[in-house]
């Protein structure tokens, strides 16, 4: 298996997971508010209804979505709310079965993308692949929210390594998201993986250090939780920063989470 082909797997069973919690909510439960400020169930997973149909025309129509990165770019600060909002007006039968047909569309459309070519999207143009592991991301972490908000423990599995190096390798932009200029060297980043081993990033001597949980770090940089929260450590002063900072998705810096869970952002994006 190919790691395209690998990632498409796990983003499958991702969103079937995800499809697991909310696929029997009895419909007054979609308007349950979940911990982003102001966003219930069905705003979650409008929001991903939207962010797959803009995938899905990037790779299928890459001319069409340079519309939405101009509509992007004329309202950066709002754009993806009211995208989440407009979806999150159908009701909830409608939503969940347009949330199901376009994560099959954007499957099979990724599924035929070639090894070299490039996608755009609303930063840097990416794989197939990495618009997957993209797209696992944040139907990782917009199902966080949603298993908070009906008081579910998910289990951590073996795709939150997918998390994990995007959180790692958004190092620099979490700086440049911030007005900070990134440390030249790199970190050694190295996490427990659920079921047991190590996940390891960066230099073996790396002198700026962080270590813990894997579960934690991906909370922490889709900032679906305080770093207080979380079994993350830093050595280091700018390794210390970065845990201060991080976030795995795009766009302008969030709030965060305020210690204990309470507050935050909207979502990654």
């Amino acid at each position: 298996m190919s790691d395209a082909e690998a990632v498409l797997a796990d983003l499958r069973d991702e969103g079937d997971a995800l499809d697991a919690l909310v696929g029997g909510l009895a419909a007054a439960r979609w308007a349950e508010p979940t911990p982003a400020a102001g966003w219930t169930i069905a705003h979650q997973v409008g929001h991903l209804v939207w962010t797959d149909r803009q995938a899905l025309l990037s790779a299928t129509d890459p001319d069409a979505f340079q519309g939405a990165v101009r509509r992007a770019l004329a309202a950066p600060d709002t754009f993806v709310d009211e995208g989440a909002v407009a979806e999150a007006q159908a009701p909830p039968a409608e939503l969940l079965a347009r949330w199901r047909a376009g994560r099959r569309e954007l499957f099979e459309a990724l599924a035929t993308r070639t090894a070299g070519e490039k996608l755009p999207w609303f930063g840097t143009a990416m794989s197939a692949a990495s618009m997957a592991t993209g797209r696992l991301m944040e139907t990782w972490a917009h199902g966080q929210d949603i298993a908070d908000a009906l008081g579910v423990t998910r289990t951590p599995t073996a795709r939150l390594r997918h998390v994990a190096r995007i959180g790692v390798r958004a190092r620099d932009f979490a700086y440049a998201a911030h007005g900070l200029p990134a440390p030249e060297e790199e970190f050694r980043v190295e996490l427990r993986a659920p079921g047991g081993g190590t996940w390891a990033y960066g230099p073996e001597g790396a002198a700026q250090r962080v270590t813990g949980d894997a579960l934690g770090f991906c909370l922490l940089v889709t900032q679906r939780a305080h770093r207080d929260d979380v079994d993350v450590r830093a050595e280091g002063a700018d390794a210390d920063r970065w845990l201060g900072i991080a976030q795995a998705f795009a766009g302008p810096p969030g709030k965060g989470r305020e210690p204990g869970g309470s507050g935050g952002r909207k979502g990654a994006r």
